[in-house]
C-alpha cells in the first residue's frame, strides 16, 4: 500500500482498490465520471443507437457532449438502460471501495443532478449509507436551452412559431450540483468511533463562512490564478474545504478517479496524504505536472522559513 501513498497512478482503479489495506482510509472525495456522456471517458454504456451518439444536426462540432446527443423519435429501451448501466459501473468499484474505508469514515461523490441517484443507490449496495446530498453553487452557468421558434422557423412553421414564442427546449441554466456525503457505518456510538477511528465528526471551527457555522449549501469558485485544465474541474477551494471538515492533518484521502489532479494539490495544500487513481493518460500527466508545481512551491515556502498551517 506504501506505493501508492502520496502517488497518482496511472491505470485503471479497479486494478489496484484491491491492494489497499483494509481499514486504512479516512476520507474518499472524487469527481467521479456522472456518465452523462461528456466526453469518451464518460461514456459508460455500451448504447449504440445512433441518435445517442450525438449525430443530431445539432452535434455537430461541438466540444463538449460529444457522445451524448439526443433522441431523435424520442426514448427507447436502450436508451432507458443507460441509467442502469451507470449503476453498474459504480458498485463495481464501490464494492472494492467500502473495505478499505475505516468505520465512521465519510465520502463525498460528486454527480449529475439526472444521474447521481443511481451512484447514490450502488453506493448503499455497497454497504455505505447517506448521510446528506450537499449543493455546490457555482458562481454562474451557461444556458443551453433552445428556441422554439427558432427551431420551428427550420422547418418553415410559421403560425407555430409564433404560437410557442418565448418558449424553449432543454433545461434551466444549471447553476448547482449535487454532492452525495456517504458514510461507512459503524459498530459502536459516533463518539467511540471518532476516539478509535479518528473520523466521524466535523471541525466546524475551520469551516466557518463569514464567522458563521456552514449549511448544506457551499458556494466556491475558481481563484483568480487558478487554472483551467479539465472540462469537469472543481475548485480547489471547494475539495479543500471538504478535507478540513472531515479529516485531520496525515490523514489519507483515497480519489481513484483523479481527473486533472486537484484533490491531490488540495491534500498537500492541508498537509494530507492521498491515493490517486487516473486511467487517462492525458489527465494523468496533466494532474502530475500540478502536483510537481505545487509541490515545489510548498517547498519553496518551508525553504523560505514561512510559517505554514493547515489547521484552524
Amino acid at each position: 500500500m506504501e506505493k501508492f501513498i502520496n502517488q497518482i497512478t496511472l491505470g485503471d482503479c479497479k486494478e489496484f482498490l484491491p491492494g489497499l489495506d483494509p481499514e486504512s482510509v479516512h476520507l474518499f472525495l472524487s469527481d467521479i465520471p456522472y456518465g452523462i456522456g461528456l466526453d469518451e471517458w464518460d461514456v459508460l454504456h455500451e448504447n449504440t443507437n445512433s441518435a445517442y451518439l450525438g449525430q443530431s444536426p445539432a452535434q455537430m462540432g461541438k466540444g463538449g457532449f460529444k457522445r451524448r446527443g439526443k433522441p431523435i423519435n424520442g426514448w427507447n429501451s436502450a436508451d432507458r438502460e443507460i441509467v442502469r448501466d451507470y449503476e453498474r459501473w459504480c458498485l463495481e468499484w464501490a464494492e472494492m471501495v467500502y473495505p478499505v474505508m475505516k468505520k465512521g469514515a465519510s465520502l463525498f461523490i460528486f454527480g449529475a443532478r439526472r444521474t447521481i441517484h443511481r451512484a447514490i443507490v450502488a453506493m448503499e449496495d455497497a454497504g455505505f449509507l447517506l448521510r446528506d446530498v450537499l449543493i455546490w453553487k457555482k458562481p454562474s452557468a451557461h444556458h443551453r436551452s433552445q428556441r422554439m421558434e427558432i427551431v420551428l422557423d427550420r422547418r418553415g412553421e410559421n403560425q407555430l412559431s409564433e404560437k410557442w414564442s418565448g418558449w424553449r427546449l432543454g433545461n434551466l441554466a444549471p447553476i448547482y450540483e449535487p454532492i452525495a456525503w456517504m458514510f461507512k457505518p459503524y459498530d459502536i456510538t459516533i463518539t467511540d468511533n471518532v476516539i478509535e477511528n479518528e473520523v466521524g465528526a466535523m471541525n466546524i471551527e475551520a469551516c466557518l463562512i463569514d464567522g458563521k457555522s456552514p449549511t448544506n449549501i457551499l458556494e466556491f469558485g475558481f481563484r483568480a490564478d487558478e487554472e483551467r485544465v479539465h472540462e469537469a474541474q472543481k475548485p480547489l477551494g471547494l475539495m479543500e474545504y471538504l478535507m478540513r471538515l472531515t479529516t485531520r492533518e496525515n490523514q489519507i484521502i483515497l480519489d481513484p478517479f483523479m481527473g486533472s489532479g486537484t484533490t491531490a494539490v488540495a491534500a498537500k495544500n492541508l498537509n494530507r496524504r492521498f491515493i490517486g487513481f487516473e486511467i487517462n493518460e492525458t489527465y494523468y500527466r496533466v494532474a502530475q505536472a500540478r502536483l510537481d508545481n505545487e509541490t515545489r512551491q510548498l517547498r519553496l515556502l518551508h525553504e523560505s522559513g514561512s510559517e505554514y498551517s493547515t489547521e484552524a
